[in-house]
């Protein structure tokens, strides 16, 4: 397993894959750790994750540096992260007696109620672009609700993963509740089937969670499917143009423009299409491509060269398919997997701009003649995660978000972003399931029901 600077090209260091006896053995000691950790109270449990927010926050520049190191994010960026990773923590501490407490329901019983269990130990397949939040995410309502975790991350980030099994265990986690595993797919595919194994949570590619999903149904067990995006951003004729594109470009940088949750499809009514594009080509031109380290940094590269070659060759097809690149489009001549921020118009059905998940800085502007049109297009794909939509008319914009857009999470006149309070997850090929908020911690857990006569 090779952890490679994304920046100039240079191994960090490599990890030795653990051998099947290894593995197995983490997951069998990690049930024996759940079977102790379900029997400590909510207050005892929070004790532990409020230390592991304090170790966050104490170390959140220290973590930033490893992740620019690992997967190229600008540090600012990172510790940013490591702080939100904190807040996640503090957040379930505080709230998972009440989102988990008995709910009593009449019936012809004396008392009937429902109650919520841990499920056991649950495998967490996380990927490169966010290495510490979509972790914690998942982590943090996992152990209050009295799981176990077993953590398989992308080989490319292997130093976030011991990095995290690391300060759990300093914060007082035991050694066996928390681990990270260093394993390729195969063995991977074995973990799920493993007896102790009950349910499997994957953020990562749609066709990475169609293979685990799999896996798992043939097992009967749990699962959560947090997926690709393609997210539309509508910008009707009444929107202030101005701070749309500023919203929309921001969007669509954050993390080098390696988020699934960010801004892909800028579908743009004609009346402010000249106006808009105008402003967007200004300002990702003015962005800064460069070293992650460096503060004036605001594009980093991508985290792999496979990544930013599939990026450039899905922008090449859509060119010869009839799109227009109006700025970017080319490899840089530099050590390093940088991509440039790039702007295609003309997209039309068929091409990969409009059709896949483009996971780099490239923006797909689509021209809508109005705003029914804006709503087909926006729903003409297979992903449903984000999408938003920017008018002045906030009763239409929310009209719109609730009832006619077809994804999970709908903002009006911001960019589509994740918070421990609110649900977060997809519909279509962008999973199932949901993470944060009351509905995350219950995603987990046996809701038992108890009648008593």
């Amino acid at each position: 397993m090779k952890s490679i600077n994304p920046a100039n090209g240079e191994l960090i260091e490599e990890y030795k894959q653990m051998d099947d006896e290894a593995l197995h053995a983490i997951v069998e000691d990690a049930a024996s750790a759940q079977e102790k950790w379900r029997k400590n109270s909510y207050y005892e449990r929070s004790l532990l994750l409020q230390r592991v927010a304090e170790l966050l926050e104490e170390r959140s520049s220290k973590y930033a540096e490893l992740m620019a190191r690992e997967m190229g994010k600008p540090l600012a960026q990172g510790k940013s992260e490591a702080e939100k990773c904190a807040w996640v923590c503090n957040y379930y501490a505080e709230n998972t007696k009440k989102f988990l407490k008995n709910e009593y329901i009449k019936t012809d019983a004396s008392e009937s109620y429902i109650t919520y269990n841990p499920l056991g130990t649950v495998l967490a397949i996380m990927p490169w672009n966010f290495p510490f939040w979509q972790l914690f995410r998942f982590a943090a309502p996992a152990l209050m609700a009295g799981n176990a975790v077993i953590l398989k991350h992308a080989a490319n980030v292997t130093g976030c993963a011991l990095a995290i099994e690391e300060l759990m265990h300093e914060a007082g986690i035991s050694d066996n509740l928390f681990r990270t595993v260093i394993a390729d797919n195969d063995q991977t595919n074995e973990l799920i089937k493993h007896p102790d194994i009950a349910a499997v949570t994957l953020t990562g590619s749609t066709r990475a969670g169609k293979a685990v999903a799999s896996t798992a149904g043939s097992v009967l067990k749990k699962t959560v499917l947090e997926l690709g995006g393609s997210d539309p951003y509508l910008i009707l004729e009444d929107a202030d143009v101005q701070k749309s594109a500023e919203t929309c470009v921001t969007s669509r940088l954050i993390n080098s423009g390696q988020s699934c949750i960010a801004a892909k499809r800028f579908i743009v009514v004609e009346e402010v299409y000249d106006e808009f594009l105008e402003i967007v080509v200004d300002l990702m031109t003015e962005k800064r491509i460069g070293d992650p380290f460096e503060s004036q940094t605001d594009i980093g590269p991508m985290a792999r060269e496979d990544l930013r070659d599939g990026l450039h060759d899905q922008v090449q097809q859509s060119v010869k398919a009839g799109a227009e690149c109006i700025i970017g489009g080319y490899i840089p001549d530099q050590e390093g997997y940088f991509y440039p921020p790039t702007v295609l118009t003309e997209v039309a059905k068929g091409m990969p701009a409009y059709e896949e998940e483009l996971f780099g800085p490239v923006a797909s502007i689509i021209k809508a003649e109005n705003e029914q049109e804006a709503i087909a297009i926006a729903n003409d794909n297979k992903y449903g995660l984000g999408a938003a939509v920017f008018s002045e008319d906030l009763e239409r914009a929310q009209f719109i978000a609730e009832h006619e857009l077809q994804a999970g999470c709908c903002f009006i006149n911001d960019f589509v972003k994740s918070d421990p309070r609110l649900p977060f997850g997809g519909v279509k090929q962008s999973g199932y399931g949901r993470e944060l908020s009351h509905l995350g911690i219950r995603e987990f857990v046996n809701a038992k029901t108890v009648y008593k006569a």
